[in-house]
């Protein structure tokens, strides 16, 4: 066989060989990209957590169950729906959390309230356009943010969640 007869019919094969290896690395990417975008935490497993204690009483220093103050609700909340562990006073939550300007708050970032940033006495969870859920006098409650009786020190986000 001349070698010219052989380099064409090489040609086909290489062709398909390297169509196959596009196809498989393709398909290799898009396994990966979903893989990465379902492995993180969803807000919706978080949001369905947090409605369902919608109305259980406050009690200072309670972590739940079947009472809640503010920390204590949100400790909890993230600790059962995805399994995140955050600290349990609302200066400690703020403190061992990643802060987040407002302009870049998101569904299921913590909201703190106080004096200052160093005088946090009160966090909720941002559900969105404008609103919270958050455990106070009235128990568990969805509310404004920004209310006459908050004064807004600060946001952080305990978890990168997926919003799908």
């Amino acid at each position: 066989m001349s070698h010219r007869l052989i380099k064409s019919a090489l040609k086909p094969f290489l062709l398909l060989v390297a169509l196959v290896s596009f196809s498989v690395t393709a398909v290799s990417f898009a396994q990966q990209a979903n893989a990465d975008s379902s492995d993180k935490p969803q807000y919706s497993a978080v949001y369905k957590e947090a409605k369902k204690h919608l109305g259980t009483s406050y009690v200072y220093g309670a972590t739940g169950p079947t009472h809640f103050d503010c920390s204590g609700f949100t400790k909890y909340v993230y600790k059962k729906s995805i399994g995140k562990a955050i600290p349990r006073t609302a200066q400690a939550q703020y403190r061992g959390t990643k802060k987040v300007s407002k302009s870049h708050v998101k569904k299921g970032d913590l909201v703190y309230f106080g004096s200052s940033t160093f005088g946090i006495s009160h966090v909720g969870m941002y559900i969105g356009n404008g609103k919270m859920i958050d455990s106070q006098n009235r128990g568990v409650v969805t509310e404004k943010v920004y209310a006459p009786w908050w004064h807004v020190v600060g946001f952080s986000r305990p978890a990168t969640l997926s919003y799908d």
